[in-house]
């Protein structure tokens, strides 16, 4: 790491931060801080969710699938595309124009209060372990390559120092994150989109000079590396990857979240859209690097499990040392960062919105705005810290945290698969949960942990992950003779297609914000020419072409509107 490197990484991190303290202008309420106030701009919302996607994990293990198996990684991550564009056409709007602050209060009136307090401590408790382990991901990894490795297998890390820096990148997700609300979530997330593409463009032709060009590289992998399947990732495993991917997407909270913050089901849909239609080519940009790195790179002959094993996972940040200049890695390490970030705030805030509107606000008899608004920063501030926990005792906890997490994964389709069909069965009530819940997680655990027993067709995850649960259901409908009770409740607050009320205008803030973070951006490239002796041109052009998009958004941005303002307008 030089100068330059560490100077980009904490000019980041105090960004992030300074815009969290800013935003938290636009947070005078509950629906402020959980919702956006219903004024996020459509591109805004989907940039979001394409970022909540992300995380330190993402170019560890992808990057290692990519390195090891080619093009079966990109397209393993093209069906988080096709899932999110199904979700943008069945149920976005949906969600939209159902009349609802959280997603949990569609859970508690759908299927009562037992459930609300099911999904809230099961779905919370998972989400906390898993974002404690990407947290320690994150650290773990920067102090490698700070050190000179690149694993966190690579270099003896101090636990004095690893815990400094678990609570240094947790204060600041968890600082602007409280302040700033789901607005600052939302735009610091479109302003990490922007670092890691930024940090990914740079990598690509780079690593493709090294290795002499494209017909170069593909002379050099392995024949089957462009194939689209492998033995363990057949076309039976993309389609329920597919499914599985819709049921999250179309019904997780964290995602939930993004259709509710936008001004109207169009806009829900606009977003949805958005978000597929990146992950339909993005991955081909961000899993170019470690597949570009085998043929740099080639794994040893007779190389050993451990030897594979450690060759993946360090594919992606090692593939990023070899060609960046300098000043580049600290941006790397930057968009590695904003990846797990995202994902964190993202369950902070959600959480902190189920606890604060679901959980607290009746035991406290309806209390005003500004006590609600408090307690919501308070929830965040201790989630945030409870993940800080978790990221610094895994460790200690070993492999229990991937226990927890491979457990409850089991769980996620038999619990999101009754809620979001929901949406759509109005005799499928609160049974429907507990049914699901009851037969396909047993079973799921029997296929997971004793495949012997359970034989194939149940160790199969897309069988007991997506078709199991799927026959459940299907099988309460058939028996089903009524309407559950929550149809009629969730349909009074149902807006009607076409409600006035659903106009609301989108803030034009995060615009201007994005568009100054892109000149700002244009000024860094710039600033790091001098401090280059090589790829001086390339680095003023990327300057150049920021810091036209950036004018081009600011401008946008000025154009006057058709309809009134916003009162989130600045």
């Amino acid at each position: 790491m030089t100068t330059p490197d560490w100077t980009l990484l904490i000019l980041f991190l105090a960004a992030t931060v300074l815009v969290g303290i800013f935003l938290g202008r636009l947070v005078k309420n509950a629906s402020d801080m959980f919702a956006a106030g219903g004024q996020s701009p459509w591109w805004l919302s989907g940039l979001s969710a394409f970022m909540t996607m992300f995380s330190a994990n993402t170019f560890v293990v992808w990057g290692g699938v990519a390195y090891q198996h080619g093009l079966v990684a990109v397209v393993i991550n093209l069906c988080y595309g096709i899932a999110a564009i199904a979700a943008g056409f069945t149920v976005a709007g949906r969600w939209n124009r159902m009349g609802i602050r959280t997603p949990a209060e569609y859970v508690e009136k759908r299927f009562g209060r037992g459930a609300l307090h099911f999904y809230t401590w099961f779905m919370m408790t998972f989400r906390l372990v898993g974002s404690g382990g990407a947290l320690y991901a994150i650290a773990t990894l920067t102090l490698a390559v700070i050190s000179g490795g690149d694993s966190a297998g690579a270099v003896a890390i101090a636990p004095s120092t690893l815990c400094w820096a678990i609570f240094g990148f947790a204060v600041v997700v968890i600082v602007y994150t409280m302040i700033g609300g789901l607005w600052a979530v939302l735009v610091t997330d479109t302003l990490q989109f922007i670092i890691l593409n930024l940090a990914v463009i740079f990598v690509i032709p780079l690593s493709l000079a090294a290795v002499g060009g494209f017909e170069s590289f593909v002379s050099m992998v392995p024949p089957d590396f462009f194939t689209p399947t492998s033995t363990r990732f057949s076309w039976f495993f993309l389609a329920g990857w597919v499914a599985i991917h819709y049921f999250m997407i179309g019904a997780e909270w964290a995602f939930v979240q993004r259709y509710l913050c936008v001004p109207s089901p169009k806009e829900a849909r606009k977003s949805t859209f958005l978000f597929g239609g990146l992950y339909l080519f993005s991955p081909f940009l961000w899993l170019m690097p470690p597949m570009l790195w085998r043929a740099h790179h080639p794994i040893p002959e007779g190389a050993d499990t451990a030897t594979v094993t450690r060759l993946a996972e360090t594919a992606y940040i090692v593939s990023c040392k070899a060609v960046l200049p300098s000043g580049m890695l600290g941006l790397m390490l930057a968009a590695m960062f904003s990846a797990t970030a995202s994902m964190i705030s993202s369950q902070l805030n959600v959480f902190s919105g189920v606890l604060t509107e679901n959980i607290y606000r009746p035991l406290a008899r309806n209390p005003d705005e500004k006590r609600m608004l408090f307690m919501g920063r308070v929830f965040t501030a201790v989630l945030g810290l409870l993940i800080m926990g978790v990221a610094m005792a895994t460790p200690v906890l070993g492999g229990a945290a991937n226990l927890i997490i491979g457990v409850t994964e089991l769980m996620v389709t038999p619990l999101l698969a009754p809620t979001l069909l929901a949406i759509f069965c109005r005799r499928l009530g609160t049974p429907a949960i507990w049914w699901t819940v009851g037969i396909c997680f047993p079973l799921g655990l029997i296929g997971k942990f004793h495949p012997a027993a359970a034989g194939t067709w149940l160790s199969n995850t897309t069988i007991s992950g997506v078709l199991l649960p799927l026959l459940v259901v299907g099988i309460l409908l058939l028996f089903s003779r009524q309407d559950a009770p929550g149809w009629s409740v969730v349909s009074r607050l149902t807006k009607p297609a076409g409600d006035p009320a659903a106009d609301a205008r989108a803030s034009i803030l995060p615009a201007r914000i994005v568009g100054a973070s892109l000149l700002f951006c244009a000024i860094v490239l710039l600033g790091l020419i001098p401090v280059n002796s090589e790829n001086q041109g390339y680095l003023a052009i990327c300057g150049a072409i920021l810091a036209a998009l950036g004018a081009l958004v600011l401008a946008i941005a000025r154009l006057p509107r058709n309809t009134p303002s916003s009162t989130h307008d600045s």
